[in-house]
Parts: structure tokens; C-alpha cells; sequence
């Protein structure tokens, strides 16, 4: 098997790893150390003779997961400044035309890394898929709205990983003119935010998106106050100059502690209202330059309805958020209520999903509430929102309930499924021992499908029909129009 490939920035040899081919910690763009930390990604310089990519790139400055979230989901720390790179695992560099996908990590856009075990590429290259896996600047770095800088740094990086995956590609074995972008969560979001800027620019031709859709992005005036507050924190005027002026290690701190505080202190009147709505700190920004609208807004009025997409969520997202700490024994009914009102909402919606759950606590009726709010009904959306779309809209939802503590079909429980990483230690943490094969089998040969030709093996959604497959252990099954009575609370208020 061939181990060593050109890019165009030189020649690197690879790491053969049960059967396929791995290279790793290849830098797309220039290192974003000093004053480029605020800077558009620049291409990675040039090397001469042969370089190694046999071991995992450097990984974004970010800080680590707190607690719990520690104990239940992996994020390796590697430090060094070539930091924005990518791995690329293929069956074979000699093959030809073999279907791309390039997985954009989540993690709120403040964690997570391209070297997170369980997201390795190689059963994809087992299969006969070229998998690519990107860094992009996170938080302030990635996402902060400061003078002197562009806006939605982490957004033009992923574009940059995409360009270079169009003009390199192809020394890997695979075909830059079959790519499909996918991710969790923050990259979900990510996912939907490139179908709205970057569809039809030839970066990629079909997208998936788990567990997060195209209603995530906040306002320059709410963006600038946290940019205020965070430069206030630090002492510096809220500029790119500033900030990169000061310590990374500090800067990221000082970033960690409003992340905690907009998640502690959700206060429309301190951050504004998108950011609280957002859940989120240093999400995308409506800079009006990269980001004009909202993704799921430009979506709606046709952007990227030429290319085939797979959305969907898990059953109990929100659990992983609230039942994996105290809250869910504290939570009152006075209080999930309260939650519906600080966003807006009538908070009778309440009603339904008590009604619907006689035996449940309020927190267990609280984060079922959240889920849909947050997650099922976005995705709903963006499906309908493509009703009309010459391209197929897939939806999904992952209801399998992990046996670890009582976090149900959580958030991020269907990764290591979908890359059929099951035996991949640590991956554990959250799918408990034993998690059943079979179900990894399923949906990584679906997900393997639809980046081969667009069909993942179920009906397309429609909102005469609303086919939704749902994977549930050996039960995978097309469910129509799931939880309808209480899908309908929401419409025309997400």
C-alpha cells in the first residue's frame, strides 16, 4: 500500500493502521500564533523532501470540558501552533474517484478537536470512504466580533479546510467532486451555516447534520457584548490587536469564565437575547459580509436546495446537559416553566409534555421540552424548510438509551455509532459496555450510502408524511410524524 502522497505543499508519508491508510496532522493553513491569531487563515507553507504524518496534529487553544462533561466525553489537548489541520484516513493514496466526507467537530464551539478518538476515520476507509477530520479556531479566537479582524474566523477556516480538500484530495484516492460534509452539534451547525455561505461554490455537494440545524447565530450589538465583557476581563481595549496581545492561556481563560457566566446568568439584558437563546458564548455571528441571515432563514428561501441533506437528532439531547449533573432532581415545575418564559414562550406548553409523561419529574419534563426546542424542532425545520427542494431531505432520529446513569438517548450518544467506533477505548464513557453492534453496523453503512450516492435507504421526508428512521438497538424502523401533538406546540415559534 502506497505510504507516501504529494500535497501541494510537499510529500507526506502516512501510517498503514488495519488495512487502510491514516495521515494525520496536516496543516491546511498557516499556524494562527501571534497577531495571525485574529487573522484569515493564510495557506500553510511549503516543505521540502518527505514529512511524517503519522501522529495527531496540535489542536486549537481551547479550554478543557469541565466537570462532568469530562467524565463522559474525550478531547485530547496537543499543544503546538500548526493547530489548523486535518487527518485523512483512505483505503488506499492510489485508489480513484472514492466518495469524500469531511466531519466537522461540535462542542459548543468552545471544545472538541479533530483527535478526539472515537471520530477516527478508519472504519469509513474500511468501507471504501476517503474521511477527512478538520480543526477550526474555537471561541474567542474563532468567533469574537473585534475591530481589526474579520468576523466568523472559525467559519472561514472550515472553508480553507474545504478548499484544501478540493485541491488535495484526490492524491488521497478520493473525488473532489463527491464530498460530503458532516457533524454534531456545534458542527451541525456549522454544517448548515457552509450549506447557507458556501452551497453551490463546488466546496461539497451533499451535507449531514446530527443534532443541530440552522437557527444558531447571534447579532453584532449582542456579539459586541461580549466582546466587551471579555476584553473588560482582560484589561485590554476590545480589539484584534488587543487580544492578541495578550497570553492565549489568559485570553482562554477569560473566555471560559463568560461562557460559564451566559450559561449561569442568562440575562437578555447583559448578553442579549440571541446570545441567551443561543446557549452559547462565541457562536457564528450575522456579521452581514460571510453571514447575512440567519442559515435556516437563507435556507428557506433556497440556498443550498440543490444539494441532497440527512438532519436529524436524538431522542433525549438535553439529558446529557441537565442528568448528567444535579439539576435534574432540583428542577421545580415553577422553574422549567420559567425557562419557557425567559425565551419567549407561553410556558403552557408545559402542560402537554406533563401530560404526556404522568410519571416524570419536572426535570425529566423540562428536558424533553429543551430538546425539541433546541434540537427536534430546528431539524424539523430545516427539512421543511427544503420541501420544495429539486434534492432529498432525510431525517433521522437516534432513540437508543445509553445505560450510563440516566442520560437516555443523549446528546453526542450516536457518534461513536455512526463511526462505528464502539471498541474504541474511552468511547465507553458515554455508550456504556456492550453497546450494541449491530446498530453501529446500520448507521454507519446508511451514512456510508448517502456519501456514495446521495440515499441513505429510507423515504425522504415530506410534511405530507414526515418519514422519520428511527434507531432504536436492532429496531430501526420508519416512524411517521413522531410525538406530533407535541411537535405542533411549536409551530410558528421556532
Amino acid at each position: 500500500m502506497q505510504e507516501i502522497t504529494a500535497t501541494t505543499q510537499g510529500k507526506i508519508r502516512g501510517l498503514p493502521v488495519d488495512g487502510v491508510m491514516a495521515f494525520l496532522g496536516i496543516p491546511y493553513a498557516d499556524a494562527p500564533t501571534g497577531p495571525a491569531l485574529f487573522r484569515a487563515p493564510a495557506p500553510a507553507p511549503a516543505w521540502d523532501g518527505v514529512r511524517d504524518a503519522v501522529t495527531l496534529g496540535p489542536t486549537v487553544p481551547r479550554p478543557p470540558y469541565p466537570r462532568p462533561f469530562n467524565e463522559l466525553l474525550t478531547d485530547p489537548n496537543i499543544a503546538g501552533g500548526e493547530c489548523l489541520n486535518v487527518n485523512v484516513w483512505t483505503p488506499d493514496p492510489g485508489a480513484r474517484g472514492l466518495p469524500v466526507m469531511v466531519w466537522i467537530h461540535g462542542g459548543a464551539f468552545v471544545y472538541g478537536s479533530n483527535a478526539v478518538p472515537t471520530c477516527d476515520g478508519r472504519a469509513f476507509a474500511r468501507d471504501g470512504v476517503v474521511l477527512v477530520s478538520v480543526n477550526y479556531r474555537l471561541g474567542a479566537p474563532g468567533f469574537a466580533l473585534l475591530p481589526g479582524a474579520p468576523a466568523n474566523l472559525g467559519v472561514r477556516d472550515q472553508l480553507a479546510a474545504l478548499a484544501w480538500v478540493q485541491d488535495n484530495i484526490a492524491a488521497f484516492g478520493g473525488d473532489p467532486g463527491n464530498v460530503t460534509i458532516f457533524g454534531e452539534s456545534a458542527g451541525a451547525m456549522s454544517v448548515t451555516t457552509l450549506v447557507a455561505v458556501a452551497a453551490g461554490g463546488g466546496l461539497f455537494g451533499k451535507a449531514i447534520a446530527q443534532s443541530g440545524a440552522g437557527h444558531i447565530a447571534v447579532t453584532r450589538d449582542d456579539a459586541a457584548r461580549v466582546t466587551a465583557e471579555l476584553a473588560a476581563r482582560l484589561g485590554v481595549e476590545p480589539t484584534a490587536e488587543a487580544f492578541a496581545a495578550v497570553d492565549v492561556d489568559r485570553l482562554i481563560e477569560a473566555q471560559r469564565s463568560i461562557s460559564e457566566d451566559t450559561t449561569t446568568n442568562p440575562d437578555p439584558a447583559v448578553w442579549g437575547q440571541s446570545v441567551v437563546d443561543s446557549g452559547m458564548a462565541f457562536p457564528p455571528v450575522l456579521d452581514g459580509e460571510l453571514l447575512t441571515a440567519r442559515p435556516i432563514d437563507m435556507i428557506s428561501a433556497g440556498t443550498g436546495h440543490d444539494i441532497p441533506m440527512l438532519v436529524g437528532t436524538t431522542t433525549d439531547e438535553y439529558r446529557l446537559f441537565i442528568a448528567s449533573t444535579d439539576y435534574l432532581d432540583a428542577i421545580t415545575p415553577e422553574l422549567a416553566r420559567g425557562v419557557l418564559a425567559l425565551h419567549g414562550y407561553d410556558a403552557a406548553i408545559a402542560d402537554t409534555y406533563r401530560g404526556n409523561r404522568p410519571d416524570a419529574s419536572a426535570g425529566d419534563v423540562l428536558a424533553a421540552m429543551t430538546t425539541d426546542w433546541f434540537f427536534r424542532v430546528p431539524a424539523i425545520r430545516l427539512a421543511e424548510a427544503r420541501a420544495d427542494a429539486p434534492s432529498p431531505t432525510y431525517a433521522y432520529e437516534f432513540a437508543w438509551p445509553t445505560p450510563v446513569g440516566r442520560l437516555g438517548a443523549c446528546h453526542a450518544l450516536e457518534i461513536a455509532f455512526v463511526f462505528d467506533t464502539l471498541e474504541t477505548p474511552g468511547t465507553d464513557l458515554l455508550t456504556g459496555p456492550n453497546a450494541p453492534q449491530t446498530l453501529a453496523d446500520d448507521m454507519h453503512a446508511r451514512w456510508v450510502a448517502f456519501a456514495e450516492n446521495g440515499d441513505p435507504g429510507w423515504p425522504a421526508y415530506a410534511p405530507e408524511t414526515r418519514a422519520v428512521m428511527t434507531f432504536d438497538g436492532d429496531d430501526a424502523r420508519v416512524v411517521h410524524d413522531p410525538r406530533a401533538d407535541e411537535r405542533r406546540l411549536w409551530d410558528g415559534l421556532v
